[in-house]
């Protein structure tokens, strides 16, 4: 199948933008990528919402997702074997315990970053120089959340781990470049009023934990400003949901009409009843 849209090179001041490729119909997968890089939300991550620590993907059942929303552990859902979450294929790091949905993300992540950035017994240790640094974001970047200053640790991670730092190097820097003005709106953006000082308590602390000579730039005002400027560029947040899948599944089943109706009829309750 042709894909429906390709990436091309814009401008340096832009990077690369999506072009359409053919006529696109209403509801038809556009583009599939991985990303080159992804991070959970600091504070959904704190409201125990259990994903995939390399790709994101739901980890919790479409039934234990309906219960956490609703504060309601006695909830039952119909069609249990409309949910696709696999828990007997889910891995932890031996060392930290996070947890991955499968090996292969396990393996993704301790190739790309995770042997820099794993905390081993220190995870639940708040001196520790990276999680100093994520209590300082989260105390500055509340809900509804747009980035994370994780997406830029496992970026110097993947640089510390590679074998080839100057491809990755250069693979991150054709994304955007801005000028010093805008850089400063986008963290201003990101950050609020107070942002000059923010940059530079979240500069100290970046450096503290992940200094690197080979990317010494990143982390002086200017090229730590960069760096913001464009993850809060190019980052792109996304949803991931057991429950919705199963919601999804449960549209597509052939079901005789009185059913079907009671069906819909107890989903729509569900998302009343997760919304109060």
């Amino acid at each position: 199948a042709v894909a429906a849209a390709e990436a091309r090179f814009i401008s340096s001041a832009k990077g690369k933008g999506l072009f359409a490729t053919k006529s696109i119909r209403k509801g038809e997968t556009v583009f599939v990528e991985r990303p080159v890089v992804s991070s959970q939300f600091l504070w959904n991550a704190l409201y125990n919402y259990r994903a995939c620590d390399h790709c994101l993907r739901a980890l919790e059942t479409a039934e234990e997702n309906a219960q956490r929303l609703l504060g309601k552990s006695s909830l039952v859902l119909p069609h249990p074997e409309q949910c696709s979450i696999r828990k007997d294929l889910h891995q932890q790091c031996p060392r930290c315990q996070v947890t991955y949905c499968s090996a292969e993300c396990r393996q993704a992540a301790l190739e790309q970053y995770h042997q820099v950035l794993c905390l081993g017994p220190s995870r639940d240790d708040p001196t520790h120089p990276l999680n100093k640094l994520q209590e300082a974001w989260r105390n500055m970047h509340y809900p509804p959340e747009t980035s994370s200053i994780m997406l830029m640790a496992r970026m110097v991670a993947t640089v510390k781990q590679a074998k080839d730092k100057e491809w990755w190097i250069k693979a991150f820097s054709q994304f955007c470049n801005k000028t010093a003005n805008e850089e400063e709106e986008i963290v201003h953006k990101l950050l609020g009023d107070k942002f000059k000082g923010q940059l530079e308590l979240l500069r100290l602390l970046f450096t503290e934990a992940l200094y690197d000579e080979h990317l010494s730039r990143w982390f002086t005002p200017e090229g730590f400003r960069s760096l913001f400027a464009l993850v809060g560029t190019n980052g792109q947040g996304i949803g991931t949901s057991s429950l919705s899948q199963w919601v999804h599944a449960c549209d597509a089943l052939d079901l005789p009409m009185l059913q079907r109706e009671e069906l819909d009829a107890f989903i729509d309750q569900l998302y009343k009843d997760i919304e109060k």
